[in-house]
């Protein structure tokens, strides 16, 4: 179903709509709620996931199949406890109002400064590989901010959503927090609603016919997209300690991470050992995909897709090294072990677009040049990584490359750190979350200008000819 015209043709859900009426409502009555009031909320929510841990693992756990239990308490559950806890924190600090500085002419009993107020209704779309991490990181901030939220879920986080749509009651009146399961087509209606500020993540694709529904409502947009994020091993860095680092986060829920290394740039000099290490790493820390610290391929159609996006690349002349040498995944289960696809050419689907899932391409360079010209011949990643201990080359990286963030001799941890912000450029996304920048993206930071008893402007009244020209004039030199 076509997204743009599936939000026209389907009517809008009379509980969006009854849920969104009531935010609006409540926001317009309390505008700007009190430091005390924005961290009661962030300790509520707080409290809510740590009260609901267990159905929550367990939810997210059948959506999927199987999701690794530690993986989930760790990237999701503690992530946001702390994210929540980091919050109430640093969020008085946030609300304080901002001195600004005057220009000469407004001197001497003037001031301004700008205060953050809440924007009101926040919509959030949320993906389906970290449902709860990606529904709970953008709520915090939007609370931090004083604001109400609606959070509509992805269809193959169904359990999930009931459950949080079951629980949330029990914490947070509707007006203030609502979830949202999707299902029968009516997800794409969701971003019509006219929010104060509508936060997405997801795909390129998706992502604009999200921004075309918020254009007719004039709604500003926060888009956390994908793409293809390089990782670059110089020839300076060990490929034992690369293959330790990439691995871990291609395995990590089974390289479904909108941040994940998409591929890898490589010395040929250093292929053949990054293989080998990469082979050994695997099967030491997963000796059996069954054991329940692998997690499954989402659904039919990613594992199918997945499997489609390698046979294109064989028969284009690709090699691919299974790593996995242990015993064979149980029939229906979706566990799909790490694979390096070698030899890989750009007319190859794997190497057009996002992976998403455990699959590995590996191309050769020879200078950073050819290897920055790669990768900005290309639209512009989510992430970009960097293995090198040579400060000058990680600085010419830097300078000469533009992404969403960057890992330096490490990969993905950057995407989960509360104090810097997480954000896309181009194709990847537009905007920020996470912290301070969070905080901001869901406020209007309003400037305000107070004139004082005596004004500066006084000086400058007509007529002009005589000591308002004068004044001016020798102002103007001062500042030539």
């Amino acid at each position: 179903m076509n997204t743009l015209t599936s939000a026209i043709e389907l009517s809008m859900p009379e509980e969006f709509q009854s849920v969104f009426n009531a935010q609006q409502e409540a926001y317009k009555k309390h505008m700007n709620p009190t430091l005390e009031e924005r961290q009661a909320d962030l300790r509520t929510l707080h409290r809510m996931i740590v009260e609901n841990a267990d159905a929550i693992i367990e939810a997210i756990n059948k959506d999927y199949g199987c999701r690794c239990t530690f993986e989930t308490k760790f990237t999701e559950i503690f992530m946001a406890q702390d994210a929540a806890l980091d919050a109430v924190k640093k969020v008085k600090k946030w609300i304080k109002p901002q001195r600004r500085h005057l220009d000469p002419t407004q001197f001497p009993l003037a001031k301004a400064w700008t205060f953050p107020q809440p924007v009101g209704v926040i919509g959030i779309v949320v993906p389906w590989n970290f449902p709860l991490a990606m529904a709970i990181q953008p709520l915090i901030c939007a609370f931090a901010a004083g604001n109400r939220a609606m959070i509509k879920m992805s269809e193959n986080s169904n359990n999930l959503a009931l459950l949080l749509k079951k629980v949330s009651v029990n914490y947070f009146p509707l007006d203030k927090l609502a979830f949202f399961e999707d299902g029968d087509g009516r997800g794409p209606v969701f971003t019509t609603l006219a929010f104060d500020h509508i936060f997405f993540t997801g795909s390129p694709q998706t992502g604009k016919a999200v921004m075309a529904n918020a254009a007719k409502n004039l709604t500003p947009v926060t888009l956390e997209l994908g793409g293809k994020s390089p990782a670059i091993v110089a020839q300076d860095y060990s490929a034992k300690t690369a293959a330790e680092r990439v691995m871990w986060a291609k395995m990590l829920n089974a390289g479904q991470i909108c941040t994940n290394v998409d591929y890898l740039l490589l010395p040929e000099n250093k292929l053949e050992e990054f293989v080998s290490e990469a082979r050994v790493l695997f099967n030491k820390r997963i000796a059996d995909i069954n054991s329940g610290d692998y997690t499954a391929v989402i659904d039919q159609r990613s594992y199918d897709r997945l499997e489609e996006t390698l046979a294109d690349a064989v028969a284009k002349g690709a090699k691919v090294i299974d790593l996995y040498q242990g015993p064979a995944p149980k029939e229906g289960m979706r566990l799909m072990p790490t694979r390096l696809v070698l030899n890989v050419t750009d007319d190859m689907l794997i190497m057009q677009r996002e992976i998403f899932g455990p699959l590995l391409p590996i191309r050769t360079y020879q200078t950073k040049e050819e290897a920055t010209q790669y990768i900005n011949d290309r639209p512009r990643p989510l992430a970009l990584y960097v293995y090198s201990n040579d400060k000058a080359l990680q600085d010419y990286y830097l300078n000469n490359t533009i992404s969403g963030g960057v890992g330096i001799n490490e990969s993905v941890i950057q995407a989960g750190l509360h104090d810097l912000p997480f954000g896309g450029s181009g194709n990847s996304g537009m905007g920020h979350y996470h912290s301070k920048e969070g905080f901001l993206t869901f406020s209007k930071l309003r400037p305000v200008f107070k004139q004082g008893g005596i004004r500066g402007l006084d000086l400058f009244l007509p007529p002009y000819a005589g000591w308002s020209t004068r004044i001016l004039n020798f102002m103007m030199k001062l500042k030539s």
